[in-house]
C-alpha cells in the first residue's frame, strides 16, 4: 500500500489511504504515534509509552495488593 508525502503549511505530512484510516479507526484529528523499529516505523492509534507506564502500575497493584485494599478502607 502506498502513502503519499505532501507539504501541509510549514510542515511535511503523510496522506493515509482511506483503508488504513479504518483499520486503525482513527479520523481527521486523531492523534497516532510512531514508533521506530529495526525495520521502519510503526503508526499506532495507541501511545506504547502509556502502554508501557500501565503495565508497570499493574505489576505494582497486584505485588501491593494487599497495601492498597488496606488503605482504600
Amino acid at each position: 500500500m502506498r502513502a503519499t508525502v505532501t507539504k501541509i503549511g510549514n510542515s511535511t505530512g503523510v496522506i493515509l489511504p482511506k483503508a488504513v484510516t479504518d483499520r486503525l479507526k482513527v479520523k481527521q484529528g486523531d492523534i497516532v504515534f510512531l514508533t521506530e523499529t529495526p525495520t521502519g516505523y510503526t503508526v499506532t492509534p495507541y501511545d506504547p509509552e502509556f502502554a508501557e507506564q500501565m503495565e508497570a502500575a499493574r505489576c505494582g497493584m497486584q505485588e501491593y495488593r494487599n497495601a492498597l485494599h488496606e488503605l482504600a478502607k
